[in-house]
């Protein structure tokens, strides 16, 4: 990969107006239930603590973006196109859990929709290796914490039934 052009530094732009698009869509659904609705629900012990949430989001919207960008570096490539398509797709899916989750009060819907998008995450880490390794490194941090947050998610609905 040769050094970024004036073309690719306004695409990082793009990746990360896109990501933190969604990011806020997500956040405006949390703002009111992460202090009234959330903390009335049973947790599991392994729950992190509120302030946690925040930087780990910052930081992986960050990596998801960079990730992404790398890839669109390749974007001749075969299955670049497919690969972020995919992106875009899980972009939506990660706004649509917060709305389930936190928007709706609906834990167990936002369950059936994180399996949804850990399916897509896996297809986009699987696409972004083949694609550029240093995009699959990226992408594994998001893809690890959202194995997370889909236990999380499990345990919150089997213990609030």
């Amino acid at each position: 990969m040769s050094f970024p052009t004036i073309r690719s530094w306004i695409a990082l732009l793009g990746f990360m107006a896109a990501t933190f698009a969604a990011a806020a869509i997500g956040g405006t659904a949390t703002a009111g239930s992460v202090r009234e609705w959330y903390p009335a629900l049973v947790k599991p012990s392994w729950n992190p603590p509120s302030w946690v949430f925040g930087p780990a989001w910052t930081l992986l919207y960050l990596l998801m973006s960079v990730a992404a960008w790398r890839v669109w570096q390749h974007r001749t490539l075969p299955g670049a196109r497919s690969a972020l398509v995919l992106f875009f797709v899980q972009l939506a899916l990660n706004a649509l859990w917060s709305v389930l989750f936190f928007g709706l009060h609906s834990p167990g819907l936002a369950l059936a929709e994180i399996m949804a998008l850990w399916v897509c995450l896996v297809l986009v880490q699987r696409s972004f290796w083949r694609l550029d390794r240093t995009a699959g490194w990226l992408w594994l941090p998001y893809l690890a914490w959202v194995t997370f947050a889909a236990g999380l998610n499990c345990a919150i609905v089997t213990l609030n039934r």
